[in-house]
């Protein structure tokens, strides 16, 4: 049944979106305060922020779980601008012209820059939120609250540093009432998430963290002493005593610096750093979705910008889209962008409304959600995760952790960003091109794979695999998959194939490269089979070039073949090395089991891999004609013509008379031999497992029996083998597999009526 929804919108997720945007609510709230006290801007700016991050962006945005507000990553700059500007007012227009140019870049489709933000360093910024979480609300959950809330940098307002914050509380500096209050939000929320019951519960763990912690509030209030919570370790929201004057907390832009150049570097700056965090933001919290959605980040950044413009029109911090909102937003179970709008509903009403009471809630109830959210963030299975996906994953992860703990959100993404370049760059010296020695039936070619982008960083790694090569060497140069390839490396490859090379003795074909580059495809080296090829081979050098070639179908390490190249080359003649009999059965196609190529082998097919008039007909001719040195009978296991055939002899019936096809005798005569009459009177009685077993016997002693027959009926072929000029072998091909047993020892041969006896 389809779920009942209100334009569009599934009205089952109501509930999960509306607890969802309680959640964040709760959470954002002493942010918002936390990071305008902490940037020195008006506290009623930061509220402004969340509000409109939750309302304006929140639905414009693409995205079902980021969440929007004034960010810890742009305090810095906000207090660098704010005093470079001279006023707040200023400022403002700054941050309406960066919204401005955020639009654009959205427009622009800037946003899709975000595709080559490395994972190492979108998972390395989880893991340092959650750690800074960790540190960063230790005091706050003690009652120890001289930083601000949602101040992340590692130098703080304070005078302290993250570690050194937490050293004065062993100077006793610990609110006894808060720190009640914060210890026993912890335990709340831990068993919360631990006791089943509660966790299916509608009701979310932090509201009643929340109302745990204002109840114990007013119990301390009375007690009074060293347990009275004060004001400065309460929720501060500005109240307003009327209308008219939550209207004045308002404040407006500075039109009259327009023309001040001041104001358009600000704009850029702010448009810049916020699209940037922004981006990386929503990567990190998409990775956190566990619908694994993906958020459109162009639309995202106009979303932003919109939502930029309206902030600094009405007196707003910049808003960016925040991991920490996001990540709870994910946490508390989200299903759409309809938890980010509502949380965004409710700070307006608690602003405007209600925000007497929302001051009676202890900062430390709220920073021990954040605490709790922080452990989930930067949980041990994600460092063992990154530790299990090499170094080239975990160092960048590590470094850009450790970066944004001992300095900002900003400068530690930067780092991380250019340790991961330096990574990508170091890989693409070392190896950015994939080598293959491929064994054609001409020999073996050195395969050389270009990359999608071919950049002057690859010139020096592909300069050492030409000077690697060995005198000799048939090197096949392979540029199908390249969208791009660099000037100097197309002059490095030109001047290799058409000088350097030749002198070496190395022979350089070329395939796949673009008109524009002026280098055509040639093929200098047998990749089918020629006459000459086939004139020198042994019967014995053709039976292992088969074995290598399924060798390689079986281990997912197919020859790369140019069809259309082959297709030319044998159009006037065709060589091929021999003649394979094998079954109709779809699964069994010889051409690609053995990874030939078109032109290698003459392919007779016909149903059980069994010999008639015909199917020898056609190998006298290409032993006795044409010239080939092998003849291989393959046959394969679970085959539906000897599982008929079987089944007939042991029911005792004709095909003809079961099936009504009159032509099917002629098969089931020739297979019928090679059943063992034994068994198959008790084959009633045999598994499953018994019965697949006996089939595939069966098929093995036929093949045995075609390439008895082979011999035994034609004069032509027999003379040959005794001339030692061709080989007949048998081969039984593993459905289950893919690989191939060559049956070239006589003594494992299995027996079957009909045989002759020495």
């Amino acid at each position: 049944m389809n779920d009942a929804r209100l334009s569009g919108y599934p009205i089952s997720y109501l509930p999960r979106d509306l607890i969802a945007g309680l959640v964040v609510f709760l959470v954002a709230l002493p942010l918002c305060l936390g990071i305008a006290l902490a940037s020195g801007a008006p506290l009623f700016s930061g509220l402004l922020s969340g509000i409109i991050g939750g309302i304006v962006v929140g639905s414009l945005s693409g995205s079902s779980t980021s969440v929007s507000g004034p960010a810890a990553g742009l305090t810095a700059i906000v207090i660098a601008q704010i005093a470079k500007l001279g006023s707040f007012e200023a400022f403002l227009l700054a941050v309406m012209l960066g919204g401005v140019i955020q639009i654009v870049l959205g427009i622009v489709r800037a946003g899709s820059l975000s595709a080559f933000f490395p994972s190492s360093v979108i998972k390395g910024l989880l893991a340092a939120i959650g750690v800074i979480l960790i540190l960063k609300q230790i005091p706050h959950v003690v009652g120890h609250d001289s930083d601000p809330e949602g101040e992340m940098s590692f130098s703080q307002p304070d005078k302290e540093n993250t570690f050194s914050e937490l050293l004065t509380l062993l100077e006793g500096e610990i609110h006894m009432g808060a720190a009640v209050v914060g210890l026993s939000s912890i335990v709340l929320l831990l068993g919360w998430e631990r006791i089943k019951l509660l966790k299916k519960s509608v009701i979310p763990g932090p509201l009643m963290v929340v109302l745990l912690g204002v109840g114990l509030h007013f119990l301390f209030q009375r007690l009074g002493g060293p347990w009275a919570i004060e004001t400065s370790h309460l929720v501060q929201i500005p109240v307003a005593e009327s209308a008219s004057d939550l209207m004045s907390f308002l404040t407006y832009p500075d039109f009259s610096q327009w023309a001040n150049p001041a104001i358009y570097t600000a704009a850029v700056t702010i448009a810049i750093v916020a699209s940037l965090e922004t981006l990386l933001n929503l990567e990190a919290v998409d990775k956190l979705d566990p619908e694994n959605r993906n958020s459109p980040a162009s639309r995202e950044l106009i979303a932003q910008g919109v939502g930029n413009v309206t902030a600094g029109m009405i007196g707003g911090l910049p808003v960016t889209s925040v991991i920490v909102r996001g990540s709870v937003n994910v946490n508390a179970g989200a299903k759409t962008k309809g938890s980010t709008i509502f949380h965004g509903i409710l700070l307006l009403i608690a602003v405007a409304l209600i925000p007497m009471y929302m001051n009676m809630i202890p900062l430390a109830a709220l920073a021990a959600i954040l605490l709790v959210t922080g452990f989930k963030l930067a949980s041990p299975a994600l460092f063992r995760q990154m530790w299990s996906e090499g170094r080239y994953q975990f160092l960048p992860f590590l470094i850009t952790l450790l970066s944004i703990v001992f300095t900002d959100l900003l400068i530690g993404i930067l780092i991380g960003l250019g340790v991961s370049l330096l990574f990508i760059l170091n890989s693409s010296l070392r190896q950015p091109i994939r080598r293959i020695v491929e064994t054609h039936v001409g020999g073996d070619v050195l395969h050389i794979e270009l990359a999608n982008q071919v950049s002057f960083l690859n010139r020096a790694a592909l300069d050492k695999v030409f000077n690697d090569a060995p005198r000799g060497t048939n090197m096949l140069i392979d540029a199908s998959s390249t969208d791009y390839i660099d000037p100097d490396i197309l002059s490095l490859i030109q001047e290799f194939k058409d000088k350097i090379g030749p002198a070496r003795g190395i022979s350089v074909s070329l395939r796949g490269f673009r008109k524009k580059y002026q280098l055509s495809d040639e093929i200098q080296f047998a990749d089918y089979s020629t006459r000459d090829l086939k004139d020198q081979i042994t019967p014995d050098q053709v039976l292992q070039i088969l074995r290598e070639g399924n060798e390689r179908f079986y281990s997912g390490n197919r020859l790369s073949r140019d069809l259309g190249h082959q297709v030319n080359a044998t159009a006037g003649e065709q060589n091929p090395l021999a003649v394979v009999l094998s079954c109709i059965d779809s699964r069994v196609p010889a051409e690609l089991v053995l990874d030939l190529g078109i032109g290698d082998i003459f392919s007779v097919r016909v149903a059980g891999n069994v010999i008639g008039n015909k199917s020898l007909g056609s190998i006298e001719y290409g032993v006795a004609v044409v010239g080939v040195k092998l003849v291989l009978v393959l046959g394969h296991t679970r085959c539906g013509a000897v599982t008929s055939t079987v089944q007939l002899m042991c029911d005792h019936n004709n095909a003809s008379q079961v099936t009504g096809c009159s032509h099917l005798d002629s098969i089931v005569d020739e297979i019928a031999p090679c059943v063992d009459e034994e068994i198959c009177n008790g084959l009633s009685e045999l598994s499953e497992e018994d019965k697949e077993q006996f089939v595939d016997d069966t098929a093995r002693r036929n093949v045995y029996r075609s390439v008895h027959e082979i011999t035994r009926r034609s004069e032509v072929v027999r003379d040959l083998v005794d001339a030692g000029k061709i080989m007949v072998v048998g081969a039984l091909y593993d459905v289950k597999s893919g690989k191939i047993e060559f049956l070239t020892d006589p003594s494992t041969e299995l027996e079957y009526r009909g045989a002759p006896q020495a």
